[in-house]
């Protein structure tokens, strides 16, 4: 068995330091100076916490339908006391399903005027009436938290504006923007994966901000691996990936034929790295969920590891379920994740973080475990996961999340859902049922929604996702 590319891993202090290294050759500590006042510190856990769920930073989900109404997942984090924004209303019924049904609180729910494409919600939170509340909000609180899904420049922006108008400090609970991308674009993050846990840790990866010399990377690798891709540094769910076979790249002018066609279709910006990468063929491809907390105040805490579903050649993320991997593997996941979330700590990185990994070898015998990716916002894994810690009494139960797709649906509420599913959808006070139901927008236009199947184990979880649900759907 193999824990990561080193003879034993470093120390969480020894990544720290390695990161307080990288972090002075970006000039990380120079870029958060302007942040400094509004970064989240721990204390506040009095005041009301704005919860918005802006995924304006991430290129190309505007192709994921019912992007616009993603939005609405931040209502699984917010709780009495809280306000959590979007700028299109909520699926009838939605409210009442979540405090009577999964009895997570009564926050105010302000939909805010739509300022541009509506997946901007922060932007459109810092005018008009929404604005003046928040304002209102947080100056009778004495104080206020920022909880976005991701610490982009628009979420900061509001912060700072409502800490001079409402005249009280406000956190933002997320990391500064240099930090934000430090973990989440791709080929930053893989430098400083390779830092900390060695070279061995990644997947063969190839590096340019040159069209000709990203079809020569493509070319290279493939003189290697089977099959080969290109990425995008900052898209997420796969979006900004194209995979080949070796075959189709192995001459330099059908590289250049494929990297030119991807460069185009992604809307490239030029002078942005693109990686081409060997693709391994392999069906474990897991996730680690952390949480990190401020520097100083403790190391990060590893939540869950998790197997992700994941749907065509691209490996589209559909959904999570809690591993089932054998401890020794979880084990040496979890080891890995935690160095370099520490690193990331260091960094000036807080709150919500997940790492994609893919294993290589034998998961009961000799394996290799390497980092693909960060995800340093809330997403797809950690959102259903955190919503579970919250109305399960007791340990986390086994489950399988994911979105679904229903044609026969399109039309249908919420109401006209749970009608169906009759005594299987899960009540909170009483424990009963199995099934929850998340991300509601998009069923009226599109008959797609979240949904947590829970069961007695790994496999009545699946059979109720894979199973049940569509039999008592079709009814």
């Amino acid at each position: 068995m193999s824990v990561g590319p080193r003879t034993g891993l470093l120390t969480n202090d020894e990544a720290r330091q390695v990161a307080r290294a990288f972090g002075e050759d970006l000039r990380v500590p120079q870029e958060l100076v302007p942040y400094e006042g509004l970064r989240w510190d721990g204390s506040g856990s009095e005041w009301p916490e704005l919860h918005l769920d802006d995924v304006s930073g991430i290129p190309f989900l505007v192709d994921v339908a019912g992007v616009e109404e993603y939005q609405h997942r931040g209502r699984l984090r917010a709780g009495n006391g809280d306000v959590y924004a979007t700028v299109t209303p909520a699926a009838d019924g939605y409210e009442q399903y979540c405090q009577s049904t999964l009895a997570i609180g009564a926050p105010e729910h302000l939909v805010a005027e739509p300022v541009g494409p509506p997946i901007m919600v922060a932007q459109a939170c810092a005018s008009g009436s929404t604005y003046r509340r928040l304002v209102e909000v947080a100056s009778s609180a004495g104080g206020f938290v920022v909880h976005p899904y991701m610490g982009i420049e628009a979420v900061w922006e509001l912060a700072q504006k409502l800490s001079v108008d409402a005249r009280v400090s406000v956190h933002v609970l997320a990391p500064p923007p240099p930090v934000t991308w430090v973990a989440n674009d791709k080929a930053v993050f893989d430098d400083l994966v390779s830092r900390v846990l060695g070279r061995g840790a990644l997947v063969a990866t190839l590096t340019s901000t040159v069209p000709d010399e990203i079809a020569s990377n493509l070319q290279k690798l493939a003189a290697d691996y089977e099959r080969v891709g290109l990425k995008r540094t900052r898209c997420a769910s796969a979006m900004g990936n194209s995979v080949f076979a070796a075959s189709q790249v192995s001459t330099a002018a059908d590289a250049k034929a494929h990297a030119e066609a991807f460069l185009r279709r992604t809307e490239w910006p030029e002078g942005e790295p693109v990686l081409a990468v060997a693709w391994h063929d392999t069906d474990l491809s897991p996730s680690t969920q952390l949480w990190v907390p401020p520097k100083g105040q403790g190391d990060p805490r590893l939540d869950g590891v998790y197997e992700q579903i994941l749907a065509g050649e691209e490996k589209v993320f559909v959904g999570s379920r809690p591993s089932t991997l054998p401890p020794t593997l979880n084990e040496a996941l979890g080891a890995s994740a935690i160095r370099v979330a520490a690193a990331l700590q260091e960094l000036g990185y807080v709150g919500r973080c997940s790492f994609d990994h893919l294993v290589e070898g034998d998961p009961h015998g000799e394996f290799r475990v390497l980092f693909t990716e960060c995800n340093g916002r809330w997403g797809g894994t950690s959102m259903p996961m955190s919503l579970l810690d919250r109305v399960v009494r007791g340990p986390r139960p086994a489950y399988r999340a994911q979105d679904v797709v229903y044609p026969e649906l399109v039309g249908a509420s919420l109401a006209d859902v749970l009608e169906r599913v009759g005594d299987h959808v899960f009540d909170t006070a009483s424990g009963d049922g199995r099934f929850l139901f998340y991300n509601l927008g998009p069923l009226r236009a599109h008959g797609k929604f979240d949904v947590i199947s829970i069961g007695r184990d790994p496999e009545d979880a699946e059979h109720g996702m894979l199973e049940l649900l569509p039999e008592l759907l079709s009814r």
